[in-house]
């Protein structure tokens, strides 16, 4: 389950990343009362989040681009210190009581603006660390280690702003980017394994355009994703409503219901690095499981079998996470992963934008089961849809039967007399 941190350079990355993650979170809570705190107004909390977002729709592909280009460390040492410097500087604006609203719009634009480089470069800097035999059990742990920091910042975070203020929250965060940067500086060059860089050409958005399109296994993976994060990832949206307008239990059980997502999201992520295959029926099988629990969840009559069907929906939601992660980085050329990742961040992560305002406006039409449903049934069908169309792509088919007193359904190559019976 943790055989990649046997590499001492990856070892130095996921202790870094453990307290940077804790601090991101922490700065996102803050951040968010401090915005609530200053204007009153929940628009302006969303207005600040898609400020965060918006420069990886904008300019996420040409971030691929440059990250091809660039070291891959060096890059990370240099977005890495613009958001801790982010961090800082919201720091002394707000202990010095001199904070406007728009401060936080420009410091959340500016973290947008470093993530545009700082995520695909993260993403495809795994490989170079750890290699191709190791990459499923490291990005899986990269999630272990996302959601472990989503369990404890959120809850430092109110801590601190209760006792001490969100402006020390911010320096917190800002002060936490010390340690990937340290452990970026600590790693062995020598020790990296060599990934030949692009070169500086006119073109190269297109042509990792093109080389994704040419590529039924990548193109149909990142379609996957993005119908999952686009209809079914509305998690904002629908724990929020189903903890005041169905359960009629206030910020405690939405709390509840974050945490127990969180915690299934942490075993899935463990369990996949345990695994060590990507495989394409294992995304597509954690889709249509994700898809079917979000239904089930949808027309849960109690709030304690609600809250205890968000484990194995965050334990699926992980799975297909991380399947795809890894799936698209080991099909993709080194020379291209920069490119093909930061299209696979813009798919996953641009998905909400589009998304919620879907969910909302099916949550005030026809109320949130309907939401959760409509999501849940959008994200199976399109993993049914997806996993039909690759197994074409593939000349597999449909195989069901029992193995040892269990069934079994898997997609096998095609009978030899099915291909002629297909050509003729």
């Amino acid at each position: 389950m943790f055989s990649s941190l046997k590499v001492r350079n990856y070892r130095l990355f996921f202790a870094g990343q453990v307290v940077s993650n804790i601090g991101t979170w922490m700065q996102r809570i803050a951040q968010d009362w401090l915005v609530l705190s200053l204007t009153g107004s929940a628009t302006a909390v969303g207005v600040t989040t898609a400020l965060q977002f918006l420069p990886m729709l904008l300019f996420g592909l040409y971030g691929g681009v440059l990250v091809d280009r660039l070291p891959k460390r060096r890059a990370l040492l240099f977005t890495q210190s613009a958001m801790g410097a982010t961090g800082i500087a919201l720091a002394v604006l707000t202990l010095s009581g001199h904070v406007q609203v728009w401060h936080v719009y420009l410091a959340a634009f500016a973290v947008g603006l470093a993530t545009v480089v700082d995520n695909p470069a993260r993403q495809s800097f795994v490989s170079e660390m750890v290699g191709p035999d190791q990459l499923q059990n490291a990005v899986s742990l990269n999630s272990a280690n996302f959601q472990s920091a989503r369990l404890i910042g959120p809850a430092v975070a109110g801590v601190m702003i209760t006792g001490v203020g969100t402006g020390w929250a911010f320096l917190a965060n800002g002060l936490s980017f010390v340690a990937p940067l340290v452990g970026l500086l600590m790693m062995r060059a020598r020790e990296l394994y060599v990934v030949e860089r692009a070169p500086r050409g006119k073109g190269q958005l297109r042509e990792g355009l093109q080389y994704v399109a040419g590529r039924p296994e990548l193109i149909w993976t990142i379609v996957l994703v993005g119908f999952v994060s686009t209809f079914g990832f509305n998690f904002p949206v629908y724990l929020s409503a189903f903890a005041d307008d169905v359960f009629h239990a206030g910020a405690g059980s939405y709390s509840l219901f974050n945490t127990v997502m969180a915690v299934g999201s942490l075993a899935g992520a463990l369990l996949a690095a345990r695994r060590g295959t990507a495989k394409m029926r294992v995304l597509v099988v954690g889709a249509v499981a994700f898809g079917a629990l979000e239904i089930v969840a949808a027309i849960a009559p109690s709030l304690w079998l609600f809250a205890l069907l968000m484990a194995p929906i965050g334990m699926f939601g992980m799975t297909v996470n991380v399947t795809a992660n890894t799936s698209v980085q080991m099909g993709t050329d080194p020379a291209m992963r920069g490119r093909v990742m930061a299209l696979y961040m813009m798919v996953f992560m641009g998905g909400s934008p589009i998304g919620a305002p879907i969910a909302g406006w099916i949550t005030d039409a026809y109320g949130v089961r309907a939401g959760l449903a409509a999501g849940g049934a959008i994200a199976a069908a399109a993993a049914v849809t997806i996993g039909l169309v690759l197994a074409r792509v593939g000349n597999l088919r449909l195989s069901v039967g029992w193995n040892r007193g269990h069934p079994h359904v898997r997609f096998v190559p095609r009978e030899a007399r099915e291909q002629l019976a297909a050509a003729a």
